[in-house]
């Protein structure tokens, strides 16, 4: 049995009160929570997370890393530099990542090789745009998308990174794929990890992150190969990312 992981994802979203009230917030209500629960906080607040979270069920995670240990690189931030933190998880390959900044698919597959060096969990995101879709390319996406980290790191490695299933158009749109959808694309990317090791694939966490929500949330993670969500905008409200954790 995979355990049901909720990650939020809090993006350029936070004050340290913001912060502060929401943390207290969701540890208020953690109790009954069965989740593996992550916070994906901005980096001036990993700090004042790990401070709220010490000895308690959340686990922290970052948005994003540098390839690179140290140097002149004004504005990025390390593996090392998260891990001084407390910090276990890092996003990797978000769409927007992909999208604003232009990352490859060898640079994610390069960022996923260095949180692996550096015993960080990636939460490696994959998806395709509304125009892929409808050109019915969203198998040729995700398995290029796949494959470039699959021939980076090899498949023993899927044994430490969860794989987050983003539907590009259903992030922030309101829109979201129906279960059935996601379901679809979540034992299509099984499939492509049973081609290489069928015992690793059934125990991969792939999570769906297209605009979960409390309402959707139960349907989604009751089908069987959605093990959890990466959660935006619903993370930023204890209550709703509450609601969502214990719909696992």
């Amino acid at each position: 049995m995979r355990q049901v992981i909720v990650a939020g994802n809090w993006k350029m979203n936070a004050s340290k009160e913001v912060v502060n009230t929401l943390v207290i917030g969701i540890l208020s209500g953690m109790a009954d929570v069965k989740s593996k629960v992550i916070v994906c906080a901005p980096y001036p607040y990993l700090s004042q997370v790990e401070a709220l979270t010490t000895h308690s069920q959340l686990h922290l995670g970052a948005q994003d890393l540098n390839v690179n240990t140290s140097g002149a690189f004004t504005g990025e931030i390390s593996a090392e530099m998260i891990k001084d933190f407390g910090t276990e998880y890092v996003i990797v390959g978000h769409s927007e990542r992909r999208s604003l900044y232009g990352e490859t698919d060898e640079i994610v597959a390069e960022k996923v090789q260095v949180a692996l060096d550096n015993g960080l969990i990636p939460l490696f995101c994959i998806g395709e745009l509304l125009e892929e879709r409808e050109a019915g390319n969203t198998e040729v996406v995700v398995s290029r998308q796949m494959n470039a980290v699959i021939n980076r790191v090899g498949i023993e490695a899927f044994k430490n990174i969860i794989v987050a299933y983003e539907p590009v158009w259903a992030i922030g749109t309101g829109v979201t794929a129906t279960p059935q959808q996601a379901q679809d694309t979540h034992a299509f990317i099984r499939g492509l990890l049973a081609k290489h090791d069928v015992d690793i694939a059934q125990a991969t966490p792939i999570l769906y992150g297209g605009s979960m929500n409390p309402a959707n949330a139960e349907e989604l993670i009751g089908c069987e190969d959605i093990d959890g969500g990466l959660i935006g905008g619903a993370s930023l409200k204890s209550e709703d990312f509450l609601r969502i954790c214990k719909a696992g």
